[in-house]
């Protein structure tokens, strides 16, 4: 159910809005990485939260790109 709002939330936005926000999970992706690589990272599960998060993203972003 998260998801779905999730989702309907990206489908909202425009692709400008989108790719800012494939670069801002991509960065806390690098962060979450390197707290890893550290041992610093307490919640391991976020990173695969993070991943889903910028497929979904860039799904949403081919489905405009086709529709236009």
């Amino acid at each position: 159910m998260k998801t779905n709002k999730y989702v309907n939330e990206l489908k909202g936005k425009t692709v400008a809005e989108l790719n800012e926000e494939l670069v801002s999970a991509k960065k806390e992706l690098f962060n979450l990485r390197f707290q890893n690589a550290t041992s610093q990272l307490d919640n391991t599960s976020r990173i695969k939260e993070v991943r889903r998060n910028i497929a979904r993203i860039q799904t949403v972003i081919t489905e405009k790109s086709k529709m236009a």
